[in-house]
């Protein structure tokens, strides 16, 4: 498996709905059940199985349905404290800095 950081964003969006599908079969559930079940329309399920395509709240709503929903825990997690007591953390940021000549 390649390491995420060196894939595209659209392989990284097909590999999330080849794992979905699978994790779908291994359950031995139907399309039109796991739509039934996560209340996504089946054709947004079809779509999204076959190119990757999908709103978040429907892919929350499928990952609920599977059992999946936490691998979304880790996404955006907070970063870890430094692993020295001679390192200083960087306060946490609360906006963006300004940009200038935009």
């Amino acid at each position: 498996m390649t390491h995420i950081y060196l894939q595209t964003p659209d392989e990284i969006r097909l590999g999330i709905a080849q794992r979905a599908k699978t994790r779908r079969l291994v359950q031995n559930i139907s399309q039109k059940e796991l739509a039934e079940r996560s209340g996504v329309r089946l054709r947004s399920l079809q779509t999204f199985e076959k190119t990757g395509h999908i709103s978040l709240v429907s892919l929350l709503m499928l990952a609920f349905a599977l059992r999946m929903s936490e691998e979304f825990g880790a996404l955006f997690a907070e970063p870890q404290a430094p692993a020295s007591l001679f390192i200083s953390a960087k306060p946490q940021r609360k906006r963006a800095r300004k940009t200038y000549g935009k």
